[in-house]
């Protein structure tokens, strides 16, 4: 797998980024026979087009790629890597065609094409290598590639090897790798430690629940990043059928993307203190599971009324939200794989948050465009609550009704983070249904780029 630039001092072959409104301009810088190749190839700059022109030798002189027009660019992210990954092997520099503003997202999405899932089977990636345009940083980007590979792995390895036990195993990784703290409260530990409901998710499974305590920095503000860790989700005895059942590994989605966005944190070493909280459980059947209609009690104190036992995830968050609220860090940030009604709201390829910090709901919003990562605000929408209130318990676990379902367990998780001044909620779904440009189809980052755009302004940095 190659996530990085080429080295400057190797030999390059020119890439030009072709518009489809430009392809008659720039094959006037053509000679007779280059301008000859490029009709009899049908190159017309279309996004996903490439072209090789050869010398008189026959070997390759330069290479375009098209990069269409401004309307289908607004429906495609990565437009460079369209094209990039059928080039031929080799090693490409850009001549001409990029905008500067579009510099760093490109080279990120060619990076990106690289990226390929081998654990299992042996995959072949692209060949083409690019060398880092002038002006960009490469050691970001790079280091942006490898954090969303990371997420990808996880998310990518069926529960038989990304049980909660191997998810510590990665987050142990991490720490060691960048001189991080990292602590781990396993099994019946967790009701010692006040941490109930992740005890209760995770008891039914052989391997046992945990909560991965991850911290690093000494100085600068405090962001505490909380991710769903659900390594598999049966449902439990509210059982999933089998066609919904068929992508759960995917469940430890929100966990993935933390520990990624946590990498690339780390790696550009910026000025902040972090903590990160994962708890990590398997939703399973047995004996020991937890029922519909049981009343839990959870680290903040409020009662929980179980109406669906597939409703697990808010209940591992809910504890470590409040244990991260405690702290009373400047930001909290979940991310979860958490409800269906998010991805029927906006689809697989918006990644919606809440927010209850305006300033962090408009610079998401902006850094979501120009970090080719989509956002969408929804609403804490006050007259929900009564929907998450059973009246038997404080709070309803699955409300009735099926609307609204984003909503209502949004308002659920913010129930228990009550002290710190800005909390944001990302409800993802982590998972490309299809290959798109620099975009395997499997796991996949959502929301992380732009909020780590956004810190800058959340945190005052």
């Amino acid at each position: 797998m190659q996530l990085r630039f080429a080295d400057k001092s190797e030999a390059a072959l020119p890439l030009h980024l072709v518009e489809m409104s430009e392809l008659d301009a720039w094959c006037e810088t053509l000679d007779d026979a280059a301008r000859t190749w490029v009709g009899a190839q049908g190159f017309s700059g279309a996004i996903g087009e490439r072209v090789v022109l050869p010398g008189s030798d026959g070997q390759p002189l330069a290479a375009a790629v098209g990069y269409g027009t401004a309307a289908q660019r607004s429906r495609t992210r990565f437009v460079l890597a369209a094209g990039a990954a059928s080039l031929p092997a080799g090693t490409y520099q850009i001549a001409s065609g990029l905008p500067p503003e579009m510099a760093e997202q490109e080279t990120l999405g060619w990076l990106l094409t690289g990226y390929v899932f081998d654990r299992y089977r042996d995959q072949t990636a692209p060949a083409a290598r690019l060398v880092a345009p002038e002006g960009v940083d490469a050691a970001k980007i790079e280091i942006l590639a490898e954090g969303e590979a990371l997420t990808r792995d996880l998310i990518n390895t069926p529960a038989s090897d990304m049980g909660p036990d191997n998810l510590e195993e990665a987050a142990r990784l991490l720490a060691e790798a960048h001189g991080a703290e990292i602590e781990v409260t396993t099994g019946d530990d967790l009701l010692d430690k006040n941490l109930p409901m992740i005890h209760t998710v995770g008891r039914a499974a052989d391997r046992a629940p945990r909560l991965i305590d991850m911290r690093w920095g000494s100085t600068g503000p405090r962001l505490t990043l909380v991710g769903k860790g659900v390594c598999f989700d049966t449902g439990g005895l509210n059982l999933k059928p089998g066609a919904s059942m068929g992508l759960m590994k995917k469940d430890m989605g929100g966990a993935a993307t933390v520990l990624g966005l946590a990498q690339i944190i780390m790696a550009l070493n910026l000025p902040i203190r972090l903590r990160v909280l994962v708890p990590a459980v398997e939703n399973s059947v047995s004996g020991a599971a937890f029922r519909p209609q049981d009343i839990l009690q959870s680290r903040k104190g409020l009662t929980v009324e179980i109406n669906n036992t597939d409703a697990e995830g808010r209940l591992v968050l809910a504890d470590a939200l409040a244990l991260a609220d405690e702290d009373t860090p400047d930001m909290i940030v979940s991310m979860a794989t958490l409800t269906g009604a998010a991805r029927v709201a906006v689809g697989p390829d918006i990644a919606p948050f809440f927010t209850t910090d305006e300033t962090v709901a408009g610079a998401l919003a902006a850094a979501g465009e120009t970090t080719a990562d989509p956002c969408w605000r929804l609403p804490f929408h006050e007259a929900y609550e009564p929907l998450i209130e059973p009246g038997i318990a404080d709070l309803d676990n699955a409300p009735k009704g099926g609307f609204g379902g984003a909503i209502t367990a949004a308002l659920f998780l913010r129930r228990f983070v009550t002290d710190t001044p800005s909390y944001t909620h990302f409800d993802i779904y982590g998972w490309q249904p299809q290959p798109a440009p620099a975009r395997t189809k499997g796991g996949v980052m959502q929301g992380a780029r732009a909020l780590l755009a956004t810190l800058p302004v959340a945190l005052d940095l």
